[in-house]
């Protein structure tokens, strides 16, 4: 039995949206990397970011107001970093410890930059800003200590935000992933019951 012109162009068709999604949500190669390429390492494709984030840049869990958005070359559309709500003067934190390389103004705004500490060669370095700086450049910084107060002026979101970026030598990377799970996704509380414990006479 023959088919019809029509069933024909219809499996072709289906066959070709079958072939070109597969081709779309497929992993890069392996040996395609973002540095070979003059891309910028989409978020979690870094296998050398260590969870070594021990506190939030800013509050106890932010609001995200701006995530990650990887461009696909270097020059490219993108967010660099994630934007975290903030209002004047709340006080910006180091999440991890290292050495501060940079305190001062680039382009009107205040930005201080971090290299971590352990996290290989060159090292994972952390930038904040909108921040008026309360250390200097070579300061020795702990996970959690304030490294500055987020600046009334000179951010680029429409509601008052810190920037946090992370970079690799000139590769940007997602700074969530510096926060280990228990920190990225903390809920509440919960006490537990305790059992086989005899109870206080």
């Amino acid at each position: 039995m023959r088919k019809s012109a029509f069933t024909r162009t219809c499996t072709r068709l289906v066959l070709l949206v079958v072939l070109t999604l597969a081709a779309l949500l497929a992993p890069p190669p392996p040996g395609l990397s973002a540095a070979g390429t003059g891309a910028v390492a989409p978020a979690g494709e870094d296998a050398g970011t260590p969870a070594v984030g021990r506190v939030w840049p800013v509050g106890v869990r932010p609001r995200v107001l701006r995530g990650w958005e990887p461009p696909a070359t270097v020059y490219g559309r993108g967010h660099r970093g994630v934007d975290l709500a903030a209002p004047p003067g709340t006080p910006v934190r180091a999440v991890a410890a290292g050495r501060v390389s940079f305190a001062g103004r680039v382009a009107g705004r205040g930005v201080v930059s971090v290299e971590l500490s352990g996290t290989g060669d060159p090292p994972l370095r952390t930038t904040y800003e909108p921040v008026r700086a309360s250390v200097a450049e070579d300061d020795e910084v702990k996970a959690g200590e304030v490294i500055g107060t987020v600046e009334p002026t000179g951010s680029h979101c429409t509601a008052p935000c810190v920037h946090w970026g992370l970079l690799r030598d000139d590769t940007y990377l997602d700074p969530l992933t510096l926060l280990p799970p228990w920190l990225l996704h903390r809920g509440p509380s919960r006490l537990l019951p305790v059992l086989g414990v005899p109870m206080p006479a």
